[in-house]
């Protein structure tokens, strides 16, 4: 620093003037922020805009500036002032414009005329220079009462009249309270006192006392300030072009050239001004060596010190370096060699397995050649990944091998094309071999296409194989149809003559037992080919157990036996799916042998719906069509057997051609029936044996259908009988209900026939009971058989033969419906109330029909008891004419009804007649006083009841007759 003072300087001399540096201090100071060291401003505006912008709040309408240590400014009140006392705050203290003004204006007015030097100090603000004073701050206009404006400009005016209340916790101290600790402390205090002179006497003498050394610094300190600030900068430096013209001003220079004695002036001033400042810091300089002499040759001794230790230690050094080389060339060295030639064969050993690595390695393609030639495409994949996984760990950076990792890459995509070509190969071969071969094509060649292709994660071979084995469903089927239409062609002329028709024409012109026998020939053909991809599907279920390392799971309950391929599979070390992988492949192998079984079906069906074009299977007889059934339901429960799984295409099918076949059945039948009822004059039949041979079995098996089977042989040798035995009950019938029972059974039959056809069945039977009931209603209740038939009049006769023939259906009907209940599913078992609301109708129907025999007996009654009359001869006329109607009557009936039966309607019968007698007595005026009227009545009763007893069944019949007095 004095150095560069003394550069800047000229030899002489000139007196300090503290206001000339002031005012060039003032001057500059809006240059940068004392605050914020990264602006720098170029005109005083810019400065104030920025300390209106980061050292300016706003309180109110006050503006408070904040340019200062800890956000104070010192020379502006904390209260804020208006906008235009901000603004000549800012110019006033903070860029020094107002100063310099005055400072100018002042120097003009002088004697000499200088303007004022840019240097010159700026005085400190002190108390004078305030605008404002004490009093006028105290003193509000607005107020009248002066004496309590101080307190209440700020809290208000309740202030000074709040009275504050002593607290109730904390005592009232005074004086007393600390004189105990008075006390105790004085001695202390006054010792303390003692000690303090007798330092100051002792440090008034030592220049180096702490008394001293404070007053030194604080006259260090005063001298110091004189100094700017500028030149204690720790960043000083006279190439920055703003502290040079600071402390030298470029103005003062050109002045100078000028030769005027103002600038003249200036400049020696200034070096005057350098010049002080220069011996004030010489003087420090000297006072701080002064004052510190003695620890600076205290410490240049002890740096003499530290230099006799470094040699010594150096020298110690040398000698611990020269004992550690003897041990090394003694002790470390020769073992170091060993070490080293240790290592030396270490690495020749690598280096020559390394050879030998690469030798194996420069063999894998003939290798993998005669793999491929031997079909072992999973060693050579194996080979391939293995050597590649070599090439990028072990043998990076070998030049010689850098083409090798593609050329195997090309030779993994060849093999993955060659497998899937043999693939391709295989399932055609496998597949189209006759159909009498039944082992597995070459199985150990399918294992290992499989797991190649598992090896390369090629999955899609199963869709072609699904693809492949599709292709020779259909081509099994069409060639069994061509090799069947040919020789049916061969054997038969008529066909010969539609040879140029199509295959489907021809197919059409088989009679059933030959389309029926090429059916089955196709079904026997399917199930050999179905079998045959059952083994495949299986071997390849094995394999890809084998290759998830499950080999002792099983893939099949027919796999039974370990095949040589099994062998192979096994002995697979790695795992080359992962259980996902695995569990898709289980499922997709499942799905496909379901998916080829639901394929035979489907062919199936196309097959059966191009015969039934013409309506060839609607014609089919009830044993034809059973025949047909069987034979579907066989071939569809040898497919789900396969596959496990229910197939519904065929069966679906079965069921259309089964419903149609039911409708015609059903119409067959129902248009029979129709036809016999509307000729049946319903007068008694006989029972043929064969009847008699199925009532008797259905009450020995207590089952329809067998019944029906069972035929006696004998049953045509042996005569008629006039009615039919049911459990020791005689049912007398016409012809028609025989046939009813017959259709029945047929259905029941037909049902045990086609279980998928039940709910079509039972409503078809439900319909033909109904018809039955309904067409026998208005035949013989409604009278209709007059005019369809010819008859003059329905009898009693026909009524009680309708009545039995109705009671032996109903007695049936509970019968069919355990039937139907055995064979139905549990959802549909609510169709069995059907048969519940047939049987009511039928009961209905039969106390009808005795209702109108009871009504034609009470018409008898009122007809001829309107005319009796009381008097001789005695039995009367009257009472003959009754009895001989209801002799008619009971031998119409005698041998058609049970006993019971007859009873019962005899019972309703003599109730009628003794209402109507009993009215006819009270109409007559006759009473039992026993007078001759009443003797002539009884007369007439005893014979009505000796006539009564006489018929069959009714002998207990009447009761006492007492009751038609009752009300006479």
């Amino acid at each position: 620093m004095r150095n560069m003072m003394a550069a800047s300087l000229s030899p002489k001399r000139k007196p300090y003037n503290p206001s000339v540096d002031g005012l060039k201090r003032n001057v500059t100071k809006w240059r940068n922020c004392a605050l914020c060291t990264k602006f720098h401003f170029q005109s005083p505006g810019d400065f104030c805009r920025h300390l209106r912008e980061y050292h300016c709040t706003k309180e109110g309408g006050s503006y408070v500036c904040r340019y200062g240590e800890n956000g104070v400014c010192p020379t502006l009140p904390l209260e804020g002032v208006s906008d235009g006392d901000y603004e000549s705050h800012v110019a006033r203290h903070h860029t020094g414009l107002a100063e310099v003004s005055n400072s100018t204006h002042s120097t003009q007015l002088s004697p000499t005329g200088l303007q004022p030097a840019i240097v010159t100090d700026q005085d400190k603000w002190t108390v004078y220079h305030s605008t404002q004073n004490l009093p006028a701050v105290l003193n509000d206009p607005r107020k009248t009462r002066r004496e309590v404006d101080f307190f209440t400009k700020t809290w208000g005016e309740g202030f000074e009249k709040t009275e504050v209340l002593p607290s109730p916790y904390v005592p009232e101290i005074t004086r007393s309270h600390f004189d105990r600790y008075f006390r105790k402390i004085t001695s202390k205090f006054k010792k303390h006192l003692q000690l303090q002179e007798t330092l100051a006497d002792n440090g008034f003498n030592d220049a180096n006392s702490p008394l001293k050394l404070a007053s030194h610094r604080d006259r260090s300190k005063a001298d110091l300030e004189q100094v700017p600030k500028l030149f204690m900068k720790p960043d000083f430096a006279l190439e920055n072009a703003e502290v040079f013209n600071a402390v030298l001003p470029w103005s003062q220079f050109t002045q100078a050239k000028e030769s005027s004695p103002t600038a003249r002036s200036s400049s020696k001033l200034l070096q005057e001004k350098l010049s002080h400042y220069l011996d004030i810091v010489e003087v420090q300089i000297a006072r701080q060596i002064s004052l510190r002499s003695e620890a600076f040759f205290s410490a240049m001794a002890s740096h003499d010190e530290l230099q006799e230790h470094l040699t010594k230690t150096c020298r110690a050094i040398r000698q611990l370096r020269e004992k550690v080389h003897r041990i090394d060339a003694l002790l470390v060295k020769g073992s170091l060699e060993i070490l080293q030639l240790r290592i030396s064969r270490a690495n020749y050993v690598k280096l020559y397995n390394k050879l030998k690595l690469m030798a194996t390695v420069h063999q894998t393609q003939p290798t993998i050649q005669l793999l491929l030639s031997t079909s072992e495409f999973v060693g050579a994949l194996d080979l391939i990944a293995t050597t590649q996984e070599v090439l990028s760990q072990e043998l990076v950076g070998i030049q010689s091998f850098r083409h090798l990792g593609s050329q195997l890459a090309e030779i993994e995509k060849l093999i993955d094309k060659m497998i899937q070509e043999d693939f391709g190969n295989y399932c055609i071969d496998g597949l189209n071999r006759p159909l009498d071969q039944c082992n597995i094509h070459e199985e150990e060649r399918l294992s290992t296409i499989v797991l190649g292709m598992l090896r390369q994660h090629r999955f899609n071979f199963l869709e072609v194989y699904r693809e492949e084995s599709a292709t020779s469903i259909k081509a099994v089927v069409k060639q069994t149809v061509v090799t069947y239409v040919a020789s049916a062609d061969d054997t038969d002329s008529e066909t010969n003559a539609v040879s140029g028709s199509s295959l489907a024409d021809k197919m059409r012109s088989l009679n059933f037992d030959e389309w029926m026998d090429l059916f089955k020939e196709v079904f026997v053909n399917l199930l050999l080919l179905v079998q045959r991809i059952k083994d495949i599907l299986n071997v390849m279920r094995r394999v890809v157990n084998a290759a998830a390392g499950k080999h002792h799971s099983s893939a099949s309950s027919s796999d039974t036996c370990v095949s040589p391929a099994q062998d192979n599979t096994e002995v697979l070390g790695d795992v080359l799916i992962d259980s996902i992988e695995y569990s898709k492949l289980c499922t997709n192998l499942k799905e496909l042998l379901c998916f080829l079984c639901d394929y035979a079906n489907d062919r199936c069906v196309k097959l059966l719906l191009a015969r039934s074009k013409d309506g060839f299977l609607e014609k089919l007889s009830s044993s034809e069509f059973l025949d047909l059934s069987r034979a579907i339901e066989q071939f569809v429960s040898d497919c789900e057997e396969m596959c496990s799984r229910r197939s519904t295409s065929l069966r679906g099918c079965l069921q259309n051609q089964a419903s149609k076949f039911v409708n015609r059945f059903h119409d067959e039948r129902k248009t029979k029936l129709s036809l016999i009822l509307e000729s049946e004059r319903w007068k008694q039949t006989d029972v043929p044996a064969e009847f008699q041979d199925l009532v008797n079995a259905i009450a020995v098996s207590g089952k329809l259908t067998e019944a029906f089977v069972t035929k006696s042989e004998s049953a045509e040798e042996r005569k008629a009988s006039d009615y039919l035995e049911i459990n020791g009950q005689r049912y007398a019938v016409v012809g028609t209900v025989l046939l009813l029972l017959k259709m029945i059974l047929e259905y029941c039959q037909c049902l045990d026939d086609m279980p998928s056809a039940i709910p079509d069945i039972l409503t078809r039977l439900v319909e033909i009971l109904q018809n039955f009931n309904s067409r026998t209603c208005q035949l013989v209740l409604g009278a209709g058989a007059l005019q369809l038939v010819g008859l003059k009049t329905i009898t009693t006769k026909n009524l009680a033969l309708a009545s039995r023939c109705l009671q032996l259906v109903a007695y049936y009907i509970p019968f069919v419906k355990t039937h139907f209940e055995e064979r139905l599913q549990p959802k549909q078992l609510v169709m069995l109330k059907n048969f519940d609301k047939i049987l009511k109708d039928y009961n209905d129907h039969v106390q009808e029909i005795s209702s109108k025999l009871v009504a034609i007996m009470d018409s008898s009654f009122e007809k001829h008891l309107s005319k009796w009359e009381v008097k001789a001869p005695v039995p009367s006329t009257t009472f003959r004419a009754i009895c001989k109607q209801i002799y008619k009557l009971h031998e119409a009936i005698i041998d058609l009804l049970p006993p019971e039966q007859i009873k019962v309607l005899f019972m309703r019968i003599n109730v009628s007649f003794k209402e109507h007698l009993r009215q006819q007595l009270i109409k007559l005026c006759v009473t039992n006083d026993g007078g001759p009227q009443h003797g002539l009545v009884t007369s007439d009763l005893v014979f009505y009841t000796e006539n009564l007893k006489t018929l069959s069944c009714l002998e207990d019949l009447v009761d006492n007759m007492d009751s038609i007095w009752s009300n006479s």
